[in-house]
């Protein structure tokens, strides 16, 4: 194993009480105090996430979605969160036609599935946590309608649409333009609306009879079928929006839809990898590409690569090639799609699959053939670019553009948690956010638009179908050493969620890396593949380098035919990782989290 030289902003939080790490210092904040508070991982984790609903508005919103990795002490058993909710059942591929679409505009009223993240954080709630849902709810009240400091990136995207808000989307501006106003760097900013939302579900929780269970199912109740479900339903039916397309229309979503659905429990799929074994969501996320690169990895011999090297970003960045065209090729909803994931991730096809990983870059897309039935490709081709106002970016892509036709960029959130007792929960909530689609008056939030990754063409694994969950991006990590609960970790980022973690992992494994120093190395990222947001652009070899790397190994990957743009210093990656390591003095607990943007922090005692 290569000793590196250690850099790090941060010092690795380390304890036996409790760590968290987050996006948002609030929420770090909110989750610790549920755990002084004897709050166990999950109640903290759920606290944290409708904070982030509150103070990361632009990255997700209770509308949005969210898929959870948890670790049960109690069980000794691992589960994955689903709450990424499916399709309408008005969304066919024949609405789509008469429309004269070729692909789902990625804002507005079309692209929303049934909104997944409360009834999932609900669900953790009433099945492993220990408080009330007024409880849990009460930080993201008080920030509501107190207020809470607005970071820059907020004010940034807002920016990008208030041409939108203002000639469209009138009920955003009414929230984001106060008087009509771009809202200040770090003012303190409310809403009222949202609160008040809040506030009634946590008093529908407390008028309800039965144990706390029954009490939390009451609140879930009256999101899928109660006052929510009524309410966004009249909302779709009645309101014209604006969307990427340039045109308005109204929204698929019903109340019918979102009483057919509810968030659930599933088992993660694994990889073991050098005496660890890291798990993800399944094949309805983008995660199990991470493994699959692990698959490829173990043919290489990354401990005596630099991680800053032109080798190991190479054949780093080659491998996650190969993954992401087997995720275009065959992931998709395995309720009602045959992902041939076993052979995927078979040690057999993965040996031949890095046979291909050679000397100098790919710019082809080369998906492979586990089952010799053939791959097949989506055939749209999106213009190269990134059209203002819709997708998922990197902390450093965002460019106040404004934007008529659709709304600003988004982007991710994620928490980790690990108490006193060894529970531990991965969570990387999205979607809803400020500029995905306009606001619903009363409530103080929007829907997503999640159903954009679909394909609109027929035999494809993620084609459109009614009530098929969409083939998200959202990959929350999970791992494993020797058997025991190790790692709680992930990132914002779209695409890149699946690239930026296995990075931060092989320098964990490889390269013996604390936490905070492998959050903190320079990172990379590929384009080489169709995004998954509209406008599904691809850029053949593109690879972007934090700006960090030595000019030799920027040199020598473009020589390598590597398409390689330089950012800022600090422009890749919004990592968030917390762990486990036994000791002889006895379980010690360590967090870290990014400091890009100056916004995430990890806390912990």
């Amino acid at each position: 194993m290569s000793q590196q030289p250690r850099f790090t902003t941060r010092p690795e939080i380390r304890g036996n009480f409790g760590v968290v790490a987050s996006t948002h210092w609030i929420a770090s904040s909110a989750a610790m105090g549920v755990l002084e508070r004897g709050g166990n991982a999950f109640d903290a984790a759920v606290t944290a996430g409708f904070v982030l609903q509150v103070v990361e508005p632009h990255l997700n919103g209770a509308g949005g979605d969210l898929p959870a990795l948890i670790w049960s002490a109690k069980s000794r058993k691992m589960e994955v969160l689903c709450g990424q909710g499916p399709s309408p059942q008005a969304a066919t591929l024949d609405a789509f036609r008469a429309l004269d679409l070729k692909l789902i505009p990625g804002s507005g009223l079309l692209a929303p599935c049934v909104p997944g993240a409360m009834d999932a954080w609900l669900l953790l709630l009433r099945d492993h946590g220990t408080i009330s849902v007024a409880d849990a709810l009460a930080p993201a009240i008080h920030y509501a309608g107190q207020g809470y400091p607005m970071v820059h990136r907020v004010v940034e995207t807002i920016a990008t649409v208030t041409e939108l808000f203002r000639d469209e989307w009138q009920s955003s501006a009414a929230i984001y333009l106060p008087n009509g106003n771009l809202p200040r760097p770090m003012q303190m900013f409310r809403n009222p609306a949202l609160a008040a939302f809040y506030a009634r579900l946590a008093q529908i929780g407390e008028q309800a009879s039965g144990s706390r269970e029954n009490r939390v199912d009451a609140v879930r109740t009256a999101w899928r079928e109660g006052f929510v479900a009524e309410r966004i339903d009249r909302f779709c039916r009645e309101t014209e929006a604006m969307d990427a397309s340039g045109r308005r229309h109204r929204g698929l979503l019903t109340g019918a839809d979102m009483a057919a659905w509810q968030a659930g429990w599933e088992a993660p799929l694994t990889y073991d990898y050098k005496g660890w074994t890291v798990a993800k969501c399944g094949p309805w996320s983008q995660g199990p590409a991470f493994l699959q690169q692990l698959a490829l990895l173990k043919h290489f011999d990354l401990d005596k690569m630099d991680p800053s090297g032109p080798d190991f970003v190479h054949v780093v960045t080659e491998a996650a090639k190969l993954a992401f065209a087997d995720r275009e090729a065959w992931y998709g909803d395995p309720n009602v799609v045959d992902v041939p994931m076993q052979a995927l991730l078979s040690d057999a096809y993965n040996a031949e699959r890095a046979k291909l990983i050679g000397a100098m870059a790919s710019l082809d897309l080369r998906p492979g053939d586990p089952t010799g039935l053939g791959a097949k490709l989506a055939s749209v081709k999106a213009e190269a670019g990134h059209a203002a106002g819709v997708g998922e970016p990197t902390v450093g892509n965002l460019e106040p553009v404004p934007n008529k036709r659709g709304s600003a960029v988004g982007d991710t959130c994620h928490v980790d948690v690990i108490d006193r007792w060894g529970n531990m929960v991965a969570a990387t909530p999205s979607g809803g956010w400020l500029q995905s689609s306009p606001a619903i008056p009363e409530f103080g939030f929007c829907l997503g638009t999640r159903a954009q990754m679909f394909w609109l063409e027929d035999g494809l694994p993620n084609s459109l179908r009614p009530g098929v969950r969409p083939r998200t991006t959202l990959s929350p990590s999970m791992a494993l050493h020797d058997g025991a609960p190790a790692l709680a970790f992930g990132t914002p980022g779209g695409d890149q969620q699946d690239q930026w973690s296995p990075q931060f992992f092989l320098k964990h494994v490889h390269h013996a890396l604390n936490l905070q120093e492998a959050i903190d190395g320079p990172a990379f990222h590929s384009e080489h593949f169709p995004s998954s947001f509209y406008p599904r652009a691809a850029k053949p070899g593109f690879l972007a380098l934090e700006g960090r790397f030595p000019a030799a190994t920027v040199e020598e990957l473009r020589r390598r035919g590597h398409v390689v743009a330089v950012g800022g210093d600090w422009s890749e990656g919004r990592l968030c990782a917390t762990g486990i390591e036994p000791t002889p003095e006895g379980m010690v607990l360590k967090a870290g989290a990014n400091p890009r943007g100056m916004q995430g922090y990890a806390v912990g005692r």
